[in-house]
């Protein structure tokens, strides 16, 4: 059996890598910072518009009500489908981005809610989606 005679070297890290991408990052940030302090030294006037129409209103999220009994409510005012319908259709009109979550009840039958669904394409509304409820795990 060979017996060792000299110790092997003990690994050694490499710092270079590590000391190079720093210096990168030093450099990075420094030219960054100079590039802000040149844009707040130019004198810009940004210019005005006269324009006083309002811009588009951000989207609308209306929330539809499913209950067990079949009954709809819409921002929970209670309509049935034709009313929902309709309701849909005119708030469509006045803001093309109008999103709808429907809500239905865990218990209920899902016929209810493919109705609501079926009502809301009708009326043109195209951004839905249904909530539900994360499951608890039991330990």
């Amino acid at each position: 059996m060979p017996i060792k005679t000299h110790q092997d070297e003990k690994p050694a890290l490499n710092m270079t890598p590590m000391i190079d991408i720093l210096f990168l990052l030093i450099i990075f940030f420094m030219v960054g910072t100079k590039f802000t302090e040149i844009e707040r030294k130019i004198g810009l006037e940004v210019p005005e518009v006269s324009d006083t129409e309002t811009p588009e209103t951000p989207p609308q999220h209306r929330v539809i009500n499913v209950y067990r009994d079949g009954s709809v409510s819409l921002d929970e005012e209670p309509m049935d489908l034709e009313q929902l319908e309709q309701q849909l259709a005119s708030l469509r009109k006045k803001s093309n981005t109008l999103s709808v979550i429907i809500r239905g009840d865990a218990e209920g039958a899902f016929q209810n809610v493919a109705s609501v669904l079926s009502a809301c394409r009708r009326a043109g509304v195209s951004d839905m989606g249904v909530s539900v409820r994360m499951a608890r795990k039991e330990d």
